[in-house]
């Protein structure tokens, strides 16, 4: 069962080609602006557990600041090592400037 979608920022907090760390569900979720699109992904790496909002966004990759690991912001995908397992990803939803998050 899908989880109910939860307001965790507002799109003005987060400029185009920026990141944020938000808490939803007792969890870390990095929230991604790529050109006024957002796309939500665990905050951790699947690598060591950097925090990926910390990081680099160059277009949809996002690179954890601690080994380099990268990863699709908009399937979670690994894109380069080191890190072999993809990223826990979000349903992303906007309204009323507001950015909505739920699990999938």
């Amino acid at each position: 069962m899908l989880s109910e979608f939860t307001k965790v920022a507002d799109s003005s907090e987060i400029s185009p080609g920026k990141m944020k760390s938000v808490k939803f569900m007792d969890q870390d979720v990095m929230i991604a602006n790529v050109n006024g699109q957002f796309y939500a992904l665990s905050n951790k790496c699947t690598h060591m557990g950097g925090p990926l909002a910390k990081g680099k966004l160059d277009g949809y990759v996002v690179q954890c600041p601690w080994h380099g690991s990268k990863f699709d912001v908009r399937t979670g995908e690994v894109v380069g090592p080191p890190a072999r397992s993809p990223q826990e990803r979000f349903e992303v939803k906007l309204e009323n400037n507001g950015i909505f998050v739920r699990k999938y």
